[in-house]
């Protein structure tokens, strides 16, 4: 691999950014909303996969998408602010510009409202594609050429499987360094403040 060559690409919510209290703010708004009681600590334990496989744990199957249409709509108004950049993230976006390479955020979040989180958080990808989950992610890091995909969650490490991609975990979301390992991650790491040495020594080689 050359520098040249280089795509990253990054899952978003608990690999980039600290999403849990913005979601956790919005699915308060959603249940005053809808009159519906939803345990919000519980939904910001298990980050990661689609909104709509949260919401089916709190509406009725047929309710689900036009729930999740209205959950999307509050969102950057209960949930951008609150939201912070990990430890490290914006160092490791930074680090693979320095390689000569590009940044890709992939993501089961929205685009629109990922790409606003990018932009409050001032984290500089090169593009951003969302709406993908798991081994669908590979869609996108295919696209975009992704040598590394950098998640934190088991579905993130099939997504880059999938993909032909080195698998680069951080355990700073729901899933631990074992069931990373366990899933197939390539290497895991504690947070992104790792992740440029890790660059480094991974393009030397």
């Amino acid at each position: 691999m050359t520098s040249r060559a280089l795509t990253v690409g990054f899952d978003l919510d608990m690999t980039l950014i600290d999403s849990r209290p913005g979601i956790h703010a919005c699915y308060r708004a959603l249940s005053a909303r809808t009159g519906v009681a939803i345990d919000c600590d519980l939904v910001v334990t298990r980050l990661g996969p689609p909104l709509e496989e949260e919401l089916v744990n709190w509406f009725p199957a047929e309710q689900v998408a036009a729930v999740a249409d209205v959950y999307r709509e509050m969102y950057p108004t209960h949930a951008i602010t609150g939201t912070l950049a990990l430890p490290g993230a914006r160092e490791a976006v930074e680090a693979v510009h320095a390689a000569g390479g590009r940044a890709v955020v992939v993501t089961a979040k929205w685009e629109p409202n990922a790409k606003l989180h990018l932009e409050h958080l001032r984290i500089d990808a090169d593009a951003v594609v969302g709406n993908l989950w798991a081994e669908r992610k590979a869609e996108a890091l295919r696209e975009y050429g992704a040598s590394v995909y950098v998640g934190d969650h088991t579905g993130d490490v099939r997504g880059a499987r999938t993909a032909d991609a080195y698998s680069v975990a951080v355990a700073t979301g729901p899933c631990d360094a074992a069931e990373l390992r366990a899933a197939g991650a390539d290497v895991v790491l504690t947070d992104l403040t790792e992740f440029p040495d890790w660059l480094t020594a991974h393009t030397a080689r």
